[in-house]
């Protein structure tokens, strides 16, 4: 990291901040900005930064298990929480790990959402995700259903391990959902931009397997897909925090010294084979969340009309003046938090 570029910006930032919040008309500002709170404006300011200028392996310290629970135990004690209100647990298996959070722990659950973070394929973990995940099972609980589970996979990170393995662990976790539940139907595969991409290419694996159609999930939600994972229109915005520069070295990384980026298990975002994908396709079809400001935007709308051509259900959140991974971000940013 370059201690003179760290300095200059900032200084630079609280001058950014107030000229662009305070003393720029809105329509010459950002969409981001004129929606965001001060203080939600000031934190993606920070995040922009860092995930330019900072080292995927310092980022990772600060998603990683050692960081991300304390804060979580800080938060819950906030709110008058000693212990979590929804079990959860650690799995380690053969293959795979991460954490299973359900209602009620001596029941069959009667839907299960099978989700995979973000964080670039190099840093991230369920552990930082764990909040929002808990919060995501108990609106489930709320909509009626009786017993809700979320299995979350804690999938190696790069440069521990590249393509391959992160595909192969995803499929162990599902094996191992399909091996609790008594329906494919009763599950919602889910993740956020590397994690959407694991979903995404465990779709196209799972298409490409004898008898497949009698093991795809119910439904797919897709929270700021990184579709494809280069590509001349990830482009960089006024608003978003993502930076198609490093993104594009964090793909490179992925796919590792022998993987093809045109392969589409690496970047689903290449398969342009309707049949595939008509294969591929949950029971109920796919929901897309993301902001009108991301970065991957272009590449979501292309794999959007893509798969409407095919004939698939496809339900689309765009919402607009957002950025990337919103639903995740602001529930660490919002007032009540």
């Amino acid at each position: 990291m370059n201690l003179s570029l760290f300095l200059s910006y900032f200084l630079q930032l609280p001058f950014q901040f107030i000229t662009e919040r305070y003393f720029t008309i809105p329509t010459k500002q950002s969409p981001f900005v004129r929606r965001a709170t001060p203080f939600q404006d000031f934190v993606i300011r920070c995040v922009r930064y860092a995930f330019a200028q900072i080292p995927a392996k310092i980022g990772r310290v600060f998603f990683s298990k050692a960081v991300a629970l304390p804060f979580l135990r800080f938060r819950m004690l906030r709110h008058g929480y000693i212990r979590s209100p929804i079990y959860w647990r650690e799995i380690a298996r053969n293959g795979f790990k991460g954490l299973w959070i359900i209602i009620d722990q001596f029941s069959e659950p009667d839907i299960v959402v099978y989700y995979c973070h973000g964080g670039g394929f190099s840093m991230g973990s369920s552990y930082f995700y764990l909040e929002f995940l808990l919060a995501w099972v108990s609106l489930l609980k709320d909509a009626g259903y009786q017993n809700p589970a979320l299995f979350a996979l804690e999938y190696t990170l790069v440069p521990d391990a590249v393509f391959p393995t992160q595909l192969q662990q995803t499929l162990a976790g599902y094996e191992h959902i399909l091996s609790i539940i008594d329906q494919p139907s009763k599950v919602c595969v889910g993740g956020d931009s590397a994690g959407a991409t694991l979903i995404l290419s465990l779709l196209l694996h799972l298409a490409d397997l004898p008898g497949s159609e009698e093991r795809l999930p119910g439904f797919a939600t897709m929270i700021s897909p990184w579709t494809k994972l280069v590509s001349p229109r990830n482009r960089n915005t006024p608003s978003d925090y993502l930076n198609a520069e490093s993104l594009h070295l964090y793909a490179r990384q992925y796919a590792g010294p022998k993987a093809s980026l045109q392969n589409p298990l690496l970047s689903p975002g290449m398969c342009r084979d309707s049949a595939r994908w008509h294969r591929a396709a949950p029971l109920r079809g796919f929901l897309f969340i993301f902001g009108s400001e991301e970065v991957f935007g272009p590449e979501t709308w292309d794999l959007i009309s893509r798969l409407q051509q095919a004939n698939i259900y496809v339900e689309v959140k765009e919402e607009k003046g957002s950025i990337h991974a919103w639903p995740v971000a602001t529930l660490f940013l919002s007032d009540t938090a």
